[in-house]
């Protein structure tokens, strides 16, 4: 009779909405054990929660747990708490993601450093985390960070956001070294994925359909493309570009301002 398949600890942060949820949710139905992290939406996480527990197969552990990534206290204590529920943490997906708008013409300095904060100095301090931890019990990791196809396809919407995720990919290469041969660590980039407050129903289904496949990424595919990533051990330094082929074409605009 062979041996049970140990069970694994995720922290994915900004899971208690939207594309963090349902990678939440694409774990959890895949036998990880997830802890759900939020800034604000705590009736979210809650349901979250509860909806990872329900698509668990066995007797898993899941919990939502509270950080401001933009405060570096905050981010260095939030791996050393899941741990004190889990034990034990194998992986983190960075999905939170701080995007606002701004421009050349609008930059300054406040913008920018807010989203190098939470876009890249919470991943990098996480993964810095995570090492440590994997390596006090001999053990192995990953970090999954998201990135965004227009890295691929540059446009000057989002300027200080498309900066941060430059950045983060060039992490990506960097932590992959450093960290390796403890921690792994892959990007996943999609294309237009959700829609927003700045798309209408109608304009989000055309925007979409703006790939050389026809199709951009859906929710089920960006975090089945994450748990691919997880759970290959032969991936680290890369990033899978889960997108329709939207990076291929080239558009003056970002999405929402088109």
């Amino acid at each position: 009779m062979s041996a049970p398949f140990p069970v694994r600890t995720v922290l994915v942060t900004g899971s208690a909405k939207r594309l963090g949820r349902e990678i939440a949710l694409a774990l959890a139905a895949g036998g990880w054990q997830v802890a759900v992290h939020y800034r604000e939406s705590a009736a979210d996480a809650t349901k979250t929660v509860a909806d990872c527990a329900s698509l668990a197969r066995s007797a898993a552990v899941f919990d939502s747990y509270q950080a401001d990534l933009d405060d570096e206290a905050a981010v260095r204590a939030l791996l050393p708490r899941v741990v004190a529920r889990f034990g034990a943490v194998d992986a983190v997906v960075n999905s939170a993601s701080m995007f606002q708008h701004d421009s050349v013409a609008g930059f300054g300095y406040p913008v920018l450093q807010a989203h190098m904060r939470a876009n890249v100095g919470a991943p990098i301090l996480l993964a810095q985390a995570l090492h440590e931890h994997v390596s006090a019990r001999d053990g192995t990791g990953v970090v999954v960070n998201l990135l965004d196809q227009k890295l691929w396809n540059p446009n000057p919407d989002f300027f200080s956001y498309t900066l941060s995720k430059a950045a983060l990919e060039a992490a990506n290469t960097n932590l992959a070294i450093a960290l390796a041969p403890r921690l792994r660590v892959v990007g996943v980039a999609p294309g237009l994925t959700l829609s927003s407050h700045m798309l209408s129903e109608a304009q989000f289904e055309k925007l979409h359909r703006l790939s050389p496949l026809g199709r951009s990424s859906t929710a089920a595919d960006v975090a089945s493309a994450v748990k691919f990533a997880l759970e290959n051990s032969s991936i680290t330094g890369t990033t899978l570009l889960v997108d329709g082929g939207q990076h291929l074409m080239k558009f003056e605009r970002d999405f929402s301002m088109m």
